[in-house]
């Protein structure tokens, strides 16, 4: 579960990181959450979930004296940037599409749940994962950032390099497209 803190408290833990890894570690609980729905959803399967989460909580412990603040939402960007990359280096790494069985599908929220609604909200999953990977990859990339990193359209424009105009037309567009295609669904069954 995401841990809060206020823009002032996370500038302050960034400051301090170099000096403090209790600083570091509070980042991490605050970022862990975000950053493994998105890319349990981007990758698919449990395990291979957590191991591009830990590469990426590598990469930026690594590359921390590369960040420069720039404000608000500044980190929660470079770090999703980060995952972004190396979602796209895993998906480089393995061509092959895999098909995904409901025992596959990760559970992304720590939740307790009787075993009838996990399974239904796997279904719900699968239906969804199936859906959205009908949509162009940029608008799939935008609505999970969105809706599965948690990003404001500013912080995705400075993830995919694209004007925030563009990722709310994007965003708009692609829950348009999901919202037919949902409905044409439900129609014909």
């Amino acid at each position: 579960m995401q841990n809060a803190l206020s823009p002032d408290e996370e500038r302050d833990l960034i400051a301090e990181i170099a000096t403090n890894p209790d600083a570091f570690r509070s980042l991490y609980r605050h970022y862990f959450g975000r950053v493994f729905a998105y890319i349990a959803y981007r990758v698919g399967r449990q395990q291979d979930a957590e191991d591009v989460t830990a590469d990426v909580f590598t990469r930026v412990v690594s590359n921390l004296h590369q960040f420069e603040y720039r404000g608000e939402g500044s980190f929660s960007a470079w770090i999703f940037r980060i995952a972004y990359n190396t979602t796209q280096e895993f998906h480089r790494q393995n061509q092959a599409r895999i098909f995904l069985t409901l025992e596959e599908i990760p559970d992304i929220k720590g939740e307790r749940l009787s075993h009838d609604e996990a399974l239904i909200r796997k279904e719900q999953f699968a239906r969804l994962h199936q859906m959205i990977g009908t949509l162009s990859p940029r608008r799939q990339e935008v609505i999970t950032l969105r809706f599965f990193g948690e990003l404001r359209n500013q912080e995705i424009a400075e993830i995919l390099a694209l004007d925030e105009r563009t990722v709310a037309s994007h965003l708009c567009r692609g829950l348009a497209d999901l919202q037919r295609k949902y409905q044409h669904e439900d129609i014909s069954t």
